[in-house]
């Protein structure tokens, strides 16, 4: 009892040194422009402006800019999964000729990041036409996030016995029907952490969509977030509101797929 009860207070105090920073935000938001810029400043605001929330909707097109981030982070994890799971299958089912070459190139190419690579991204991107487009951002995302899902997803089908798929061919299935009818209902899982993963990472990326968009209504909320302090004006409670109203979809898609997160996380690599 008493190891149950250290336990938890352990976890509650880790909880907490996580929410504090989103607390702050929060607290933060509620303030009149003249206490933020007060000295020296109080840690609560005297006079609490839920206005702020409304505003900032007012103050820039935060829907275009939320309408952009989900259509680029749902349009990447469709792209990303439409490619990821047929090779990630394909490696798991089948033994050919530099398999391995091929599995040791996907996890080398997850060590590069996009800050390293945006000169290089920026001039393909001007070589196909298409800067500034929502297109060149769900291709980049997808491109990084590919090579994370085909391996988990490679440990995933890799797990699961092949004698389930050859029951479903004794009962007539074909190929795609034992795939779709057997192996992903099972690997679920995995194709949810899949799916965490590429929008989450797309959702938050920064420095690609700085590069090659320019106009306001191809821009992610990630870019537009930094607008409210320039050099000559400073919003603040805006820029923190709006940091709030990020967080939204991804806590919205956690709380729909957390019981399966934690599997998909650790089946494809333990079993």
């Amino acid at each position: 009892m008493t190891r149950r009860i250290v336990l938890a207070g352990i976890g509650w105090l880790v909880a907490l040194a996580f929410l504090l920073p989103y607390l702050q935000m929060f607290i933060a938001a509620l303030k009149p422009d003249r206490e933020l810029t007060a000295s020296p400043g109080a840690y609560l605001p005297s006079d609490w402006t839920w206005s702020n929330f409304v505003d900032v909707w007012s103050a820039a097109p935060v829907w275009t800019y939320l309408r952009v981030s989900l259509t680029v982070a749902a349009a990447a994890t469709v792209v990303t999964l439409a490619c990821a799971m047929p090779a990630a299958y394909y490696t798991a089912r089948n033994r050919f000729r530099g398999r391995g070459a091929f599995l040791l190139l996907v996890l080398v190419t997850q060590m590069f990041a996009p800050t390293a690579l945006v000169i290089g991204i920026y001039r393909e991107m001007v070589a196909l036409d298409l800067t500034d487009t929502l297109l060149s951002l769900i291709l980049v995302n997808a491109a990084f996030n590919l090579p994370f899902c085909v391996w988990i997803l490679h440990g995933y089908f890799s797990s699961i016995p092949r004698e389930l798929e050859e029951a479903a061919f004794l009962d007539g299935a074909g190929r795609l029907g034992a795939l779709t009818r057997v192996t992903l209902p099972i690997s679920m899982p995995g194709v949810v952490t899949a799916i965490v993963y590429t929008f989450i990472a797309a959702w938050n990326e920064y420095i690609v969509a700085l590069t090659v968009t320019a106009s306001p209504d191809r821009r992610p909320l990630t870019v537009a977030v930094p607008s409210f302090v320039t050099q000559y004006q400073a919003d603040w409670q805006f820029l923190f509101a709006t940091s709030l109203i990020a967080i939204v979809p991804v806590v919205i898609l956690f709380i729909f797929i957390e019981r399966y997160l934690i599997g998909g996380l650790t089946a494809g690599s333990v079993k």
